[in-house]
């Protein structure tokens, strides 16, 4: 599994493995140490995604009870979380309203509560899951320098940033942000033209891509303009020797310059480990320029 390195210490698999749905895959701690365990030793994917909220602020502490009977594997794999969003929940219902929140106090309250969930002593990247527009980026750096210089977090970065955005909380940090992990798949194509990538590009940083499959809407696809990417997909499936197009989507994210890393989302081993097969397919640029006309649905000007 090739890996990237973020930062002096922190280096991450290529290919991620997403956690979002994690309550909904029904594993118990012990089968879900297995899955930890395969996607690290059979298929080299090192790199866990969470965030404080998924599955209603279960998925976090449901990952620590795994790696609770395995503690040895923490050494070997890297912790994606994130902070940012209060959701009206049964579990924290002291609130009345979805909203944002990056105080200094909310993100470093967030980050000890995904320590204890985890049930480790640091996280590897510490991400701001939105921007919030009432966001003080002066207290953003000052809760981030602290949670650094205590060892609770190696390294930052932030989640479905603009450009303009990113910058303007970069400005206030004595160290840079590593990675933008922003929505990109053959069929959500805003980063390539927004500028996103780009800045990913001049910072030289490598961003995440999450929904990679397009939140498997094309698996079944209804609409003209759905079908005739999907059949695009098939064929160049075909020209490529993929086992299927989900294969072929995540080549296309892979090929691009940014050195993109997709999150798989699946607690299926066999859709994992067709994820991180994909690394071994090569798309020439005419054939990922065929996936970008049929998802713009015209040719290039």
């Amino acid at each position: 599994m090739e890996r990237l390195v973020l930062t002096d210490e922190v280096q991450f698999s290529r290919m991620i493995h997403g956690h979002w749905r994690l309550a909904e895959w029904n594993l118990g701690p012990s089968k879900l140490m297995e899955l930890m365990q395969f996607c690290m030793e059979e298929q080299g994917i090192t790199t866990f995604d969470h965030a404080d909220i998924y599955g209603d602020y279960t998925c976090e502490a449901l990952f620590g009870q795994a790696l609770a009977l395995q503690p040895s594997l923490r050494s070997n794999m890297q912790i994606v979380t994130k902070c940012g969003i209060k959701l009206i929940s049964g579990n924290r219902s002291n609130h009345a309203i979805k909203h944002y929140d990056t105080r200094k106090s909310h993100i470093i309250s967030s980050v000890e509560r995904s320590l204890m969930n985890i049930k480790t002593d640091y996280i590897d990247l510490l991400l701001i899951h939105r921007p919030n527009p009432l966001m003080d980026p002066a207290e953003v750096a000052e809760a981030f320098v602290q949670l650094k210089e205590t060892g609770k977090v190696r390294a930052f970065g932030v989640s479905n940033f603009l450009p303009a955005q990113f910058q303007n909380l970069s400005s206030y940090l004595p160290f840079p942000l590593v990675t933008n992990q922003l929505e990109i798949s053959v069929s959500h194509v805003n980063a390539f033209s927004d500028g996103s990538l780009d800045l990913c590009q001049e910072k030289r940083i490598a961003p995440m891509a999450w929904s990679p499959l397009a939140g498997g809407q094309l698996f079944q696809a209804t609409h003209e303009k759905a079908l005739k990417l999907k059949k695009r997909l098939q064929v160049l499936a075909e020209e490529t020797n993929a086992e299927s197009i989900d294969q072929v989507m995540y080549a296309w994210l892979l090929h691009h310059p940014s050195r993109i890393m997709p999150i798989i989302g699946s607690g299926n081993r066999e859709r994992i480990a067709a994820g991180a097969a994909a690394l071994r397919i090569k798309l020439s640029d005419q054939q990922w320029f065929d996936i970008w006309q049929s998802s713009n649905g015209k040719e290039v000007d």
